[in-house]
């Protein structure tokens, strides 16, 4: 491997390790839009700031991800068998990159007070051609590394990926996200370029921050890793992509373990999209976080993920990759059990009080710290969980019918994401109550950690029959 990294039978003949370096900067690129734009700068932004007051703006966010979540349902699998049909995968990235870019320098105009449906509708153009490039990057796997090594490199690129979102995030915190009493970023200066934070202009950057280092990191995917031969013409491709996903949906209800590991992962996944999209901003609601304040949250929660997902690619060639996703579900469900059962003076439903002194610095009281603590379980669990599904599915099919499953895969993580957001929405809006909302992704980890205990590993297990667990 001096120079190459090797591939098994019908995985490409040998890989350059740039080629395959390439292909894990795509998730270096795109990983600040998920961790500053999503998550920990701007969605909490608007949910705190922008909308009238936080349970309306986590609904209005909540709808909205359910929006993006039903078309990326919809349409991903469509995309997957034309894109096996055509071959390449890089021009289908390039075309949903330029949507991306730009709808996401649209959202710099998301000032106090804009129209929250317009805003919304920005975000989750973005979110669903963010989508779109994942399903065709994530499919491009099998032909760059043997199956023994997939759980290795994607549990790397994602930590990578999270090392990059950490980078922004903190340039985020450092030069731009000012208090709006003093006027001065953490380190004590005005913020870059004038911005203000009293019109939010702090955290309205980082969606254009995101949309420039994405354009300039996915280049070296695009110039060095190898792509697929195109097979026919597009219209062709269409049609036939089109045929072809009617008969795999067919296929997919015939191969059981595979169709169990689709189900498990539709369950968890929507609690992990829900809880990566309203986590932050529940916080920043519940105990008035300033940007500074949340993005710090953000930096621990993205260091520990990078470590985590550093281990994990040890533990997923040792372990399998099923034994790493089971291990991550049951931290997630511990943690969001933990951030719902604490607020401002206690934790544990209020079983253990805190009270409520501030010391007056960052994260001043007990209960916010109890807060970060279960919040550094998430952080363990986010990247490995989504990295070691990746590696168990493509360890149970093969490069020629990538695309298609990966399609189905990204319809499996988004068929129903509409409907933990819808839920958290819903029951919010109901209720009033964000907490009693944001208690409801509890169900959904639940479920999935019971439906993926008897899922054969891997998936595509003669007759289905679960095999044992690693």
């Amino acid at each position: 491997m001096a120079h190459e990294l090797s591939a098994g039978p019908g995985q490409g003949g040998g890989v350059p390790r740039k080629g395959v370096y390439g292909w894990m900067m795509f998730d270096w690129a795109a990983q600040p839009f998920f961790t500053v734009v999503t998550t920990f700068i701007f969605g909490p932004y608007f949910i705190s700031r922008m909308a009238s007051d936080p349970a309306t703006g986590q609904a209005a966010w909540g709808y909205g991800i359910a929006l993006g979540g039903a078309l990326i349902a919809i349409l991903s699998p469509i995309l997957g068998s034309i894109a096996d049909q055509t071959g390449p995968r890089k021009p289908w990235i390039g075309f949903f990159a330029v949507i991306k870019i730009a709808a996401l320098c649209g959202l710099w105009f998301a000032a106090p007070g804009s129209n929250l449906v317009a805003v919304v509708a920005l975000f989750t153009l973005a979110s669903v051609a963010a989508e779109f490039s994942i399903v065709f990057n994530d499919s491009m796997l099998l032909r760059l590394v043997p199956k023994a090594d997939i759980g290795r490199i994607s549990n790397l690129a994602w930590g990578l990926g999270y090392l990059g979102g950490m980078i922004v995030l903190v340039f985020i915190i450092a030069f731009l996200a000012a208090s709006p009493e003093t006027g001065k970023t953490l380190i004590g200066i005005s913020p870059l370029f004038g911005l203000d934070p009293l019109q939010g202009e702090d955290a309205r950057a980082s969606a254009p921050i995101s949309a420039l280092w994405y354009a300039i990191f996915i280049l070296p995917m695009f110039l060095y890793t190898p792509d697929a031969g195109g097979r026919r013409a597009m219209g062709d491709a269409v049609r036939d992509g089109l045929k072809e996903l009617k008969s795999t949906i067919g296929e997919v209800r015939q191969r059981a373990g595979i169709f169990r590991f689709l189900i498990a992962r539709m369950i968890y996944q929507d609690g992990v999209n829900a809880l990566l999209a309203l986590g932050g901003g529940f916080a920043a609601a519940m105990f008035g976080w300033s940007i500074t304040e949340i993005g710090i949250y953000g930096i621990i929660l993205n260091v520990v993920a990078i470590f985590s997902c550093l281990y994990a690619s040890r533990l997923d060639t040792r372990l399998g990759s099923k034994i790493v996703v089971l291990i991550t579900i049951f931290l997630l469900l511990t943690a969001t059990t933990g951030i719902v059962s604490t607020g401002p003076g206690f934790t544990f439903f209020g079983a253990l009080q805190l009270g409520a002194v501030d010391s007056g610095g960052l994260f001043g009281t007990a209960s916010e710290k109890a807060y970060i603590a279960f919040g550094l379980l998430i952080g363990i669990a986010f990247g490995p969980v989504q990295a070691s599904s990746r590696a168990y599915m493509a360890r149970s099919v093969t490069e020629e019918e990538a695309g298609r499953y990966f399609g189905i895969y990204a319809l499996a993580g988004r068929a129903t994401s509409f409907l933990a957001p819808f839920t958290v929405a819903t029951v919010t809006a109901l209720s009033g109550s964000p907490r009693l909302g944001m208690a409801t992704i509890i169900i959904f980890f639940a479920a999935g950690f019971a439906v993926l205990w008897s899922t054969p590993y891997p998936a595509d297990q003669p007759g289905g029959k679960p095999a044992n667990v690693a």
